[in-house]
């Protein structure tokens, strides 16, 4: 019999409810999976307004709501998708992004995308991994 692996569905109502058959989280195992988050404010189900950076920032506070759920805060973030209607808003997205990812930069993928949900600017999705998470330096890891 195969091992039965369990998983945890997360949802925040400080976050937008899922606008399809999706949840905002699953957790299997230490690695948490975040859905793509777009702009909306979360109690109008609205793209807010001010732009791909307003958009951005909107974004990630969802995110991080998400992730305070699971008990997790950006620093758990090891890999993001970031999807652009137009990849000229590359910096701005950056400029925004890094309020909320100070140090311990994770993995990052960056595309564009022929269109988003609602007419958003950019959506960002996360996976992390749970638990207290320590950056070993390259130097300090064992040689193979």
């Amino acid at each position: 019999m195969a091992k039965q692996i369990g998983r945890v569905i997360y949802a925040t109502k400080k976050a937008p409810a899922a606008i399809g058959p999706y949840n905002q989280a699953v957790q299997v195992n230490e690695t948490l999976y975040v859905s793509g988050q777009i702009g909306f404010i979360p109690e109008t189900m609205e793209i807010v307004e001010g732009g791909v950076e307003a958009q951005t920032r909107q974004a990630l506070v969802n995110m991080g709501h998400i992730l305070q759920a699971a008990n997790c805060t950006f620093n758990n973030v090891v890999k993001t998708t970031v999807l652009l209607a137009d990849m000229k808003d590359f910096p701005k997205v950056n400029d925004v992004y890094k309020d909320f990812f100070r140090e311990n930069f994770p993995a990052r993928a960056c595309y564009q995308a022929a269109a988003l949900p609602r007419g958003a600017r950019v959506e960002i999705e996360a996976v992390a991994v749970i638990g207290e998470v320590t950056t070993v330096s390259e130097s300090s890891k064992s040689k193979h």
